[in-house]
């Protein structure tokens, strides 16, 4: 489902060159949770922006569904996260200036459903992360723990191939944060969803099928 051939980064600035990677692979398998631990600062974060097409590699391959988001012109890479990526973020990043509902089901109208389709897949959602009758209130109204359910219904709204969660509990207390790994590892495996969970926390890793560490840009097996 999700392929990384010979990933390399580097930036420059001046004479100077950061090395992130230098020729990475990774293999996730459809419907995979795999849980990816590193200090801050380890390349981590750089790593998703190259997997969701953010930003560009200078070498390598990332395939999702066996097409290489990289060779896509920017538009068509647009459009391809639309239909086959998911994200959850730290900050929620829900849109302030719309409801829980509007929020849930942005993905699904970027993606063109119809509208009683919208409505029966937000109230679908809104129940499994428990917040049915929220669907009227503003982000603001809610606990940090509610705004990541929310995050977490419409990363998964429109049934995305790949699912990108970077530190999904960083910004939740250590209880919350349980809640919240369990419900986003147990939605997306329901719906055969292929998770990346980026994380320096062990409990949330203990949560994934797999576990990957990451240090100084060499990804290896988790112990």
């Amino acid at each position: 489902m999700l392929s990384v051939n010979g990933l390399s980064k580097q930036y420059h600035s001046g004479s100077s060159t950061q090395t992130v990677f230098d020729n990475l692979d990774l293999e996730l398998e459809p419907g995979e949770v795999v849980a990816l631990l590193g200090a801050s600062g380890s390349g981590k974060t750089t790593l998703l922006n190259l997997l969701s097409g953010i930003d560009t590699p200078n070498s390598g391959q990332v395939l999702i569904d066996g097409r290489d988001i990289h060779a896509l012109q920017e538009p068509d890479k647009t459009l391809f996260r639309r239909h086959y990526l998911g994200f959850v973020f730290q900050f929620f990043n829900l849109i302030p200036t719309l409801t829980v509902g509007e929020n849930v089901a942005l993905p699904l109208e970027l993606t063109g459903q119809e509208a009683t389709v919208i409505r029966q897949r937000v109230a679908e959602l809104l129940e499994r992360v428990g917040l049915s009758g929220m669907q009227d209130r503003y982000p603001e109204t809610l606990s940090g723990g509610e705004q990541q359910r929310v995050a977490i219904a419409r990363a998964l709204a429109h049934h995305p191939r790949v699912l990108l969660a970077d530190e999904p509990t960083g910004n939740l207390d250590e209880e919350t944060g349980a809640v919240i790994v369990q419900l986003l590892t147990e939605l997306a495996r329901d719906q055969g969803t292929t998770m990346l969970i980026v994380t320096h926390s062990r409990t949330v890793a203990d949560a994934a099928d797999r576990v990957f560490q990451i240090r100084h840009g060499v990804l290896s097996a988790g112990e």
